[in-house]
């Protein structure tokens, strides 16, 4: 039950031709009927919907898909199979949906800029390269999502208790200084392309160095790494990319060291909240890493670890901090 497009209580006949391509076919079962094909109670059926992100359907509209039904059986089954447990069916949805929606929302972009004016003008047209690209793009996801799945695997393969869900980890925040300024000063193309160039370097020095984007929101990159020496590598290499272009304001880091809780592809704890705290009161083009982080990378000759005493900050209370440098 996975529709890309919120459905609509009396669907508008324009534009039928390109939600039916990319549904994989016509609207057939009100939402009472593709719960009874799925063979599960409607009212479940509704707040898995809703988890997904998609607005109420009327008991007699008819706007669900074979596929709507092949997508809840689908879910069905793996909680059924306790691959899922019953109490984190919604969450699971919810995660994924919040995924996909992005992602929905980056392809249609590509779509307006493949077409231009045609794209909400000439439907046809429209639902013609809706029907060509998207094998192409479904492809490419089941690659990249395959690739990802391997690399976690091997590192979770890696560790001393891989079922664990929480452990010892660094979480770094890295945002960008003054992006309020920027957007009053800036227009929609020229915060774009910034964001998309600090985007660039971010997943780029992060990779480099054996870490792992979790998210990127807006003027904000977190990240978390597994060892000391790769958070702090990560963090310098950020500044001094940053420091050789003229196109990116400066960043101001954070990092902290502690136990952190993973939990569908995000992650949780006072270790994630000590990062940000840190990165908000960090100066431009500069590092501040925490007590834990900090023992760790002592006595490494290639760092120059700096203490700025206790640090005010919201809900922690006397937090010290030190500020990470190259060795000189």
């Amino acid at each position: 039950m996975c529709s890309l497009f919120e459905p609509r209580n009396e669907p508008a006949q324009r534009g039928h031709e390109v939600e039916e391509t990319i549904l994989g076919g016509p609207p057939r079962y009100t939402k009472a009927q593709v719960a009874a094909a799925a063979e599960v109670p409607v009212a479940r059926a509704e707040q898995l919907w809703q988890a997904m992100g998609f607005a109420h359907v009327d008991d007699d509209a008819v706007v669900f898909t074979d596929a709507d039904v092949a997508a809840l059986r689908a879910l069905v089954e793996l909680v059924s199979a306790q691959v899922i447990p019953p109490e984190l069916e919604s969450a699971v949805a919810r995660s994924l949906a919040q995924t996909m929606s992005r992602l929905a929302e980056w392809q249609v972009g590509i779509f307006r800029s493949l077409l231009g004016d045609k794209f909400a003008v000439d439907i046809e047209t429209t639902a013609q390269v809706a029907e060509v690209i998207l094998p192409v793009m479904e492809r490419m996801q089941g690659y990249v999502w395959r690739r990802h799945l391997a690399a976690t695997a091997a590192r979770e393969l890696t560790e001393r208790d891989p079922g664990a869900d929480e452990r010892v980890q660094v979480i770094g925040f890295a945002d960008i200084v003054g992006y309020t300024r920027l957007i009053r000063d800036f227009t929609e193309l020229e915060l774009a392309r910034l964001i998309d160039g600090f985007e660039e370097v971010a997943t780029r020095v992060v990779a480099e160095n054996r870490g792992r984007v979790v998210k990127t929101v807006g003027d904000e990159v977190l990240f978390v790494t597994d060892t000391a020496p790769e958070a702090a590598e990560i963090a310098l290499a950020l500044n001094e990319e940053i420091a050789r272009t003229d196109l990116l304001p400066p960043l101001r880091i954070g990092l902290a060291m502690g136990p952190v809780l993973a939990r569908f592809g995000d992650v949780y704890g006072s270790t994630v909240n000590i990062a940000s705290r840190l990165t908000s009161v960090a100066r431009p083009a500069s590092v501040l890493v925490d007590r834990e982080l900090a023992a760790a990378l002592r006595g490494r000759p290639e760092y120059q670890l700096i203490s700025i005493g206790p640090t005010k900050v919201q809900g922690f209370r006397g937090l010290r901090a030190w500020a990470l440098r190259r060795a000189s």
